[in-house]
């Protein structure tokens, strides 16, 4: 039960904590710190957001003032209220679907080939020596490349007329060059091979840092006991290993949601719109095309597909860590 006194003490440790806070100076650094990085977070992350929201139900160019605001000449609105005429268009679009697909198989390679290469390679370079730190640095180094750098590097590299793609070529006596950022299988699948050499340094990293964290008495006394390397991962390290893991499946699906960087300067969503992901078509469907208000409803539905699986997801998979 609680008593008068409890409320009472309460109340007096209220202040006392503030005080406490800004005789340490820590209030101060809050007070400092935290206005301009929220102002920052509100002007480029939640107005763009609610904007979306706000666009979505009309047909809006993205020029003159915001679409609910009248004319004074015409007395009409500048935007053409469509309601959920946007989303029905985008759900019978042939090239949503294809982005849409494009997106559920970059989350499918992210899970099933990127990271069990990363833990594959942890489980080999996870201990500390010199070899190993050089290891690291080379397959963590794609991982710090600019994605629109990448992008351009690999378009210069998959070019058949002076490329990887002419030297094969050449070699396997062929007459004429292959250009795989024009057929349309190949186009995504260099994307996604590429997705997958860029991002997997992130994942090892992770794993890395799961398996330093692991007991070394208990890898010993599981050794002392006869288990092989192979009984040690499956048995000991990779269930240990799991909170990282699912830490490594939640970046893996929101960071398949989000891919951009990559496409536009390899393929640019081409050939006929055989390689967009949500974002890149978000891109070109709704404001190259000028059509914001297009776009901004493809924006709240991959929205909405974030946030339901990053709430469905911590709330189940990670619940309690």
């Amino acid at each position: 039960m609680v008593t008068t006194t409890d409320y009472a003490t309460q109340a007096t440790l209220k202040p006392n904590v503030f005080r406490r806070m800004w005789t340490d100076g820590q209030l101060k650094m809050l007070l400092i710190f935290l206005p301009p990085a929220l102002l920052v977070f509100t002007v480029f992350v939640i107005l763009p957001m609610l904007q979306a929201g706000f666009f979505a139900p009309y047909k809006w160019s993205g020029y003159g003032p915001a679409p609910w605001v009248l004319n004074e000449d015409t007395g009409r609105e500048f935007g053409r209220w469509v309601g959920s005429q946007n989303f029905e268009r985008m759900w019978g679009h042939s090239a949503f679907q294809q982005a849409f697909e494009n997106t559920l198989l970059v989350i499918a390679v992210s899970l099933l080939i990127q990271l069990p290469i990363a833990l594959f390679l942890a489980l080999l370079i996870y201990q500390n020596s010199r070899i190993n730190t050089i290891f690291r640095l080379v397959f963590f180094l794609p991982y710090i490349m600019a994605e629109v750098a990448t992008g351009l590097i690999f378009s210069f590299v998959l070019d058949g007329n002076y490329g990887l793609s002419k030297w094969f070529s050449d070699l396997m006596g062929y007459e004429t060059a292959f250009f795989p950022l024009a057929e349309k299988p190949w186009a995504f699948y260099s994307i996604l091979a590429v997705i997958v050499w860029k991002y997997f340094g992130f994942h090892m990293m992770i794993y890395i840092a799961g398996l330093q964290s692991i007991s070394k008495e208990l890898i010993e006394a599981a050794r002392i006991d006869g288990a092989t390397a192979t009984q040690r991962a499956f048995f000991i390290q990779i269930p240990l290993l799991w909170p990282a893991i699912t830490i490594s499946i939640f970046y893996s699906v929101l960071g398949g949601l989000q891919v951009f960087d990559l496409v536009m300067p390899m393929t640019a969503g081409g050939p006929s719109n055989s390689s967009h992901t949500l974002v890149s078509y978000l891109y070109n469907f709704g404001f190259v095309r000028l059509n914001v208000g297009f776009g901004s409803a493809v924006g709240v539905f991959l929205f909405a597909v974030g946030v339901v699986f990053a709430l469905v997801y911590r709330n189940t998979v990670q619940r309690g860590q």
